[in-house]
C-alpha cells in the first residue's frame, strides 16, 4: 500500500485538487439530510415558520411579550423592532439579531399564550406540560407567578414596572421546570402556534409563508446538489487522468527498466512475469488508484463529517453508531485477515497461467509433433483451475460482506426507526430529526461500505505494486559510468582483444569463461569453436556487454569496453544472434533496424539495405515476394523460414556497416551451397571489419585466420585450420567427426 502511495506523491498537486473537491462535495452532502429535516419539521409541520421570532406583531402582543422579559431583553426588542403605519411592530434587525431574540422569545411566548388562554393561575402550565403543580382551588392573586400581570390589564406595559428582572427569570424558569424534560420541544411548538395565530390576526398569508419557505429551502438543495454533482464529475475527471497518466509512467518506467536490464537480470525474471507485471498489475494499480481518491479518500470525509452531523442532532442515539462501526470493522478484519494471503498467491497463479500458455503457443507445433496435445492440455488446466480454485475462494469470502452489511444497515435502521419512535412520543424528537439521523448514519456505514468494497482490491493492488517495485527497483548489473571515454573512438578501427578474461554466472559455483586472451583485428576473421557448452556464445555476450567480465578486461582499440557507454560500444558492433530475432512490420524496416535514426527514419538508405540482402543471399526469395522489400514480417518472423529469417538477420547487421561483426552459429540454418555463397560475399564487404564467428560446423570457419578452440571454458587452441589440426587434439576431434578423410588431409580449401 505504502508503494502505491508514493506513486501519487508524484501527483501531489492533483491529489490535493482532488481531496478539496471531495470535501466540498462531502459538505453538500452532509448539507442536504438536514435541509430534508428541515422541509419535514418547518416546511409541513410548521407551516414554514422557522423560529419563534415574528415578522410581524400586533401592538397589543408586542407590550404583552414584553412584560415578560428583562430589560435587556426589552431592549434588544426595541431595536430589532420598528412601528407600521397600521400600528403593528415589524422585524427589521439582522441574523445575529434574530439569533439573540430566538434564544430569548419561547418563554414569554408561551406565557402570554397560556394567560390568553386561561386567564390567572396556572392553567398556562397544563397545555401540554404534564402535570399541574397545583391541585386544588385556585392560587391567590399574591402568589400568582405572573404577579400583577396576572390580572391581565388592557395595557400590559404597566406590569412592567412591577416586575423586576430577577422575578421574571424567576417565573421563568419555574415555568420551563414545570414543563419537564421536553420543555424546549413544548416551548417550540407553542411558539409556532401562537405565530400562526398571530400572523393570521394580522391578516398574513400562511399559505404564501409556507410556499416561499419550500421553494428556498429547496433551491437550497437543488443548488447543494448541483454542486455536489459538478465535484463529483471533476473529481471523476481528475482521478481517472491521473490514474491513466499512473499507467502510462509506470509502464515506461518498467519497460525502461527492463530495457537495460543485462541478460542476469532478465534470467531472474521470466519473460511471462514481465509481461504480466508490465499489463495486469499496473493495470491493478490504476484501477485502485482510480477507485482510491474517489472512494477511500472521500469515506473518512463523509464518515467523519456524519458523525459531526450526528452528535449535532442531540437525539440520544449516538450509542447506535459506535455499535455499527463496531460491527463493520470487524467484519472487515475477519474478511481481510482470511482473503489477503489468498491475493499475494493469486498474482503468482496469474504468473504460471501465463507462463504455460506462452510455452503452448509458442511450442505449439513441436507439441503437435510429439503427440503431446493431451498432455499440454492437463498442464495448462491444472493451472487454469488452480487460479480459478483461488479466485473462488477470494470472491466467496468477499461475497459474504454484502449480505452481513446490508443485514447490519438495516438492524441500524430499525433500531433508529424504534428508538427514534420513542423520542417522537415522548416529544424529546421531530420527525424530520429522526429522518436526518437514519440518513446521517447510513451515510457513515456507507462511508466504511466503501472501505470495505475497496478492501477487496487493495491488497491485491498492494502485491501488484510490491511486483512493479521489484522490476523498477532492481539495478542492472551492467551500467555506465559517470565518466566514459566515448570520445576515445571517434574514429575506431575495431581492434577486440581479451585481456585474462573470466567469467563466472550470477549464482553459479565455477566459472564459465576462464582465463581467455586473445586478438581479433580489422580484417580478420577470427572463429570460435569447441564442444556443446563449452563457452562460445558466453564469450560473444561479453563483447557488447549482455554480462560484464567478473576478472580481466575487453578493450576495443586499447579502451576497456566497460569505460565506454553501452550506446556507443553497441553502435560499433553488428550482432547475429544463434537465435534469429525479426520484429513485426515489413522485410524494409527489419533490414534498416540497425539504422541510427529514430523511429522510421532509418538513415540505412534503400540501395545499402538491398545491397546487404544480396550479400546474405536474401534477394532472391525478397524479389519473389508481391510487395518485395515491403513484404509483411508477422510478430517473431513466423510466416518466413528458418533459413530466410536467419539470412535476413545477417542482412540487418551487414546494413549497419559496423566496425565489428558477431555471428553467433549465425549460419546453422543455411544450406551448404548457400553459406559458401554468403560467407564468400560477406568476405568482401568486411575487409577492413573485425569479423568473430562462433560456430559448430567446421567447414564454416576452414578459411578463418583465427580459430580458437574453447574446451570446458579454456582455450584449448589457437591457430589456423591446418595449425590446429597438426597441435590440437579437441580441434582434431571434432574435425574427424564433421570431416572426410581427403577434407582433413587436403586442408579442404574453400
Amino acid at each position: 500500500m505504502l508503494k502505491i502511495f508514493k506513486y501519487l506523491k508524484e501527483s501531489k498537486w492533483s491529489v490535493l485538487a482532488i481531496i478539496a473537491l471531495l470535501v466540498v462535495q462531502a459538505y453538500c452532502d452532509l448539507a442536504l439530510p438536514q435541509y430534508t429535516a428541515d422541509i419535514v419539521d418547518v416546511g409541513i409541520g410548521q407551516k414554514g415558520i422557522e423560529n419563534a421570532v415574528p415578522e410581524r406583531l400586533r401592538a397589543e402582543t408586542y407590550s404583552g411579550l414584553m412584560a415578560f422579559m428583562t430589560q435587556e431583553e426589552r431592549d434588544l426588542m426595541a431595536s430589532a423592532y420598528g412601528q407600521a403605519e397600521d400600528g403593528s411592530y415589524v422585524f427589521q434587525g439582522d441574523k445575529e439579531t434574530e439569533e439573540r431574540i430566538n434564544e430569548c422569545i419561547g418563554i414569554p411566548i408561551l406565557i402570554l399564550s397560556a394567560v390568553r388562554e386561561s386567564g390567572d393561575a396556572m392553567l398556562g402550565l397544563e397545555i401540554d406540560a404534564g402535570e399541574p403543580e397545583t391541585s386544588g382551588a385556585a392560587e391567590s392573586e399574591s402568589d400568582s407567578p405572573w404577579g400583577e400581570a396576572g390580572n391581565l390589564p388592557e395595557d400590559l406595559s404597566s406590569s412592567i414596572l412591577v416586575q423586576t428582572d430577577d422575578q421574571v427569570l424567576a417565573r421563568r424558569a419555574q415555568v420551563l421546570e414545570g414543563l419537564g424534560e421536553t420543555g424546549e420541544t413544548v416551548v417550540a411548538q407553542r411558539a409556532v402556534l401562537f405565530l400562526q395565530a398571530e400572523y393570521e390576526s394580522l391578516g398574513m398569508n400562511l399559505g404564501k409563508i409556507q410556499r416561499s419557505y419550500l421553494y428556498r429551502t429547496g433551491g437550497m438543495m437543488l443548488a447543494y446538489s448541483v454542486v455536489m454533482m459538478a465535484t463529483a464529475i471533476l473529481v471523476g475527471l481528475l482521478a481517472s487522468r491521473l490514474g491513466a497518466k499512473l499507467g502510462l509512467n509506470l509502464r515506461e518506467r518498467v519497460f525502461s527498466r527492463v530495457v537495460s536490464f543485462s541478460h542476469a537480470e532478465m534470467e531472474q525474471f521470466s519473460t511471462a512475469s514481465l509481461i504480466t507485471r508490465s499489463t495486469n498489475d499496473i493495470q491493478q494499480v490504476q484501477m485502485v488508484v482510480v477507485m482510491l481518491l474517489r472512494m477511500v479518500v472521500y469515506a473518512p470525509i463523509i464518515g467523519i463529517g456524519g458523525i459531526l452531523k450526528v452528535l449535532g442532532t442531540r437525539t440520544g442515539m449516538g450509542w447506535i453508531i459506535v455499535v455499527a462501526v463496531a460491527l463493520i470493522l470487524a467484519l472487515v478484519g475477519v474478511l481481510m485477515a482470511v482473503a489477503m494471503p489468498k491475493f499475494k498467491k493469486m498474482q503468482a497463479l496469474v504468473d504460471r497461467l501465463n507462463l504455460v500458455s506462452r510455452e503452448i503457443l509458442t511450442g505449439v507445433s513441436v507439441i503437435r509433433a510429439f503427440s503431446r496435445e493431451r498432455f499440454e492440455e492437463e498442464r495448462f488446466d491444472r493451472a487454469n483451475r488452480d487460479l480459478m480454485r483461488t479466485q473462488l475462494f477470494t470472491n466467496r469470502v468477499m461475497n459474504i460482506m454484502m449480505p452481513v452489511m446490508m443485514l447490519i444497515m438495516n438492524a441500524i435502521s430499525i433500531l433508529i426507526v424504534w428508538f427514534g419512535a420513542k423520542g417522537i412520543d415522548l416529544g424529546n424528537l421531530m420527525v424530520g430529526d429522526m429522518l436526518a439521523f437514519i440518513t446521517y448514519t447510513m451515510q457513515i456505514v456507507m462511508s466504511f461500505l466503501m472501505l470495505t468494497m475497496i478492501s477487496v482490491m487493495l491488497p491485491r493492488a498492494g502485491v501488484a505494486a510490491g511486483r512493479i517495485e521489484e522490476v523498477i527497483g532492481t539495478r542492472p548489473s551492467v551500467t555506465d559510468r559517470e565518466q566514459v571515454q566515448d570520445d576515445r573512438l571517434k574514429s575506431a578501427k575495431g581492434v577486440v582483444s581479451f585481456e585474462d578474461v573470466s567469467f563466472l554466472y550470477p549464482g553459479a559455483d565455477e566459472d564459465a569463461l576462464e582465463g581467455l586472451t586473445f586478438t581479433a583485428g580489422p580484417g580478420e576473421t577470427t572463429a570460435i569453436i569447441g564442444s556443446t557448452g563449452c563457452g562460445k556464445s558466453t564469450l560473444l555476450n561479453l563483447i557488447p556487454r549482455f554480462y560484464d567480465v567478473t576478472a580481466g578486461r575487453i578493450t576495443i582499440d586499447g579502451v576497456d569496453i566497460r569505460e565506454l557507454s553501452q550506446h556507443k560500444l553497441r553502435s560499433l558492433i553488428g550482432y547475429v544472434p544463434q537465435k534469429a530475432v525479426l520484429f513485426s512490420g515489413d522485410i524494409a524496416s527489419n533490414l534498416k533496424f540497425g539504422g541510427t535514426g529514430q523511429d522510421d527514419a532509418s538513415d540505412i538508405s534503400d540501395s545499402r539495405m538491398e545491397e546487404a540482402a544480396r550479400i546474405a543471399q536474401a534477394t532472391e526469395f525478397i524479389e519473389s515476394k508481391k510487395e518485395k522489400y515491403h513484404s509483411e514480417i508477422s510478430q517473431g518472423g513466423t510466416n518466413v523460414s528458418g533459413g530466410q529469417k536467419q539470412r535476413l538477420s545477417i542482412a540487418r547487421a551487414i546494413a549497419k556497416s559496423p566496425k565489428i561483426y558477431l555471428f553467433d552459429d549465425s549460419f546453422s540454418a543455411l544450406d551448404y551451397k548457400t553459406d559458401v555463397t554468403l560467407r564468400r560475399a560477406l568476405r568482401e564487404k568486411t575487409g577492413d571489419a573485425t569479423v568473430i564467428i562462433v560456430a559448430q560446423r567446421i567447414s564454416t570457419i576452414l578459411n578463418a585466420d583465427r580459430i580458437i578452440v574453447l574446451d570446458d571454458g579454456k582455450i584449448a587452441g589457437m591457430g589456423t585450420h591446418r595449425e590446429l589440426l597438426r597441435e590440437c587434439e579437441a580441434y582434431r576431434e571434432i574435425a574427424r567427426s564433421q570431416l572426410s578423410e581427403a577434407e582433413l588431409e587436403g586442408g579442404a580449401a574453400v
